[in-house]
């Protein structure tokens, strides 16, 4: 038998519950280098090790774009591969700690919020809790957004 990869469907998420992403990625220098500089971000404590040495941070740090693409990215196989109609929003993005070059970075999402009353048939709203930790542990970004789901009946693949 032959099961094609996806995410989950309106009706298989449950608010409270929690998916420890697989996906886990160490991040180097070349990463920050290629992303700022593919985003044309020309701040200096991305990009200038010595400007970065005198900053509060005492170091380079990374892109907090990176951090927050990372932290969604590592989520979509898991929730929402084939099974996301539309994302509507962001409402509330943190990076409470910086993301330094090598630190190893994971996710996690739970599932905070549901609605299908304003919605079509096909479909209903949920509020996903995106977070991202490095290696000891420490909360680098959270990441609130909102998406369009299919539910099951109305699967295309």
């Amino acid at each position: 038998m032959r099961i094609k990869s996806r995410g989950k469907y309106y009706d298989e998420l449950n608010v409270g519950d929690i998916y420890e992403h697989a996906i886990t990625r160490t991040v180097t220098e070349t990463d920050n280098l290629l992303f700022t500089t593919l985003t044309h971000n020309p701040q200096p404590l991305h990009l200038d090790m010595e400007f970065s040495k005198s900053s509060i941070n005492g170091t380079t740090i990374f892109n907090n774009f990176f951090t927050m693409a990372f932290v969604v990215g590592a989520s979509v196989s898991d929730l929402t591969l084939f099974t996301t109609i539309a994302h509507l929003n962001y409402e509330e993005i943190t990076n409470p700690v910086p993301v330094r070059i090598g630190d190893t970075l994971r996710a996690e999402t739970e599932i905070i919020a549901k609605n299908d009353e304003e919605t079509e048939n096909d479909c209903g709203k949920v509020w996903f809790e995106h977070r991202g930790y490095n290696q000891n542990g420490e909360l680098v970004c959270k990441i609130k957004r909102v998406a369009l789901m299919l539910k099951s009946e109305h699967a295309i693949v």
